[in-house]
């Protein structure tokens, strides 16, 4: 049995545009048609209201599980045979890991402003199409570690970038 695939991760705004995304198989060989895809998408699903519960659409031989919160869309695409409670798991996994780093500010100004720890989130998530980790916790720690500044103020990071620091320092003062 092959390990569930995953063909891109859209990130779109309230009118359809990109604000992420990230491609894992040539299905989409052009950015043009890339765009056009994402446009389908959007057009498709901006009527549904995926606020509270994640959808599930069938598009193009793809099976789409997204949702949406305040003026971002999520949507993670695999193909028709991928089981999509296994999308779904990614795509939640993806939406909650963004949540924690962004500490519940989820909209497109704040994933405009930390793109960064988005793409690392994408990173952790998936590796060649291929699901490596769903657990947001997970996620998040690591994409936070990866994109932590050690020199931040303490206030500026998230809980487990400041353990880590804490860690750090505690380990530093044992080694004096």
């Amino acid at each position: 049995e092959l390990p569930p695939k995953v063909k891109n991760i859209l990130l779109l705004d309230s009118e359809g545009k990109r604000v992420a995304a990230k491609y894992y198989t040539d299905d989409w060989p052009t950015n043009t048609a890339k765009q056009a895809f994402e446009r389908t998408v959007f057009t498709k699903t901006q009527k549904t209201n995926a606020r509270t519960e994640v959808e599930v659409i069938a598009l193009e031989n793809n099976i789409i599980v997204y949702k949406f919160v305040q003026d971002l869309h999520f949507f993670v695409t695999g193909g028709e045979e991928e089981n999509e409670l296994i999308l779904a798991s990614v795509l939640e996994g993806l939406f909650d890991a963004v949540n924690l780093l962004l500490r519940g500010n989820v909209d497109k100004r704040e994933a405009l402003d930390n793109l960064d720890l988005i793409f690392l989130c994408f990173d952790e998530i998936i590796d060649g199409g291929i699901v490596l980790e769903t657990d947001a916790n997970v996620i998040a720690a690591k994409a936070g570690i990866n994109s932590a500044d050690p020199n931040a103020p303490l206030s500026e990071q998230t809980i487990s970038q400041a353990f880590a620091t804490a860690r750090e320092h505690f380990a530093r003062s044992l080694l004096k």
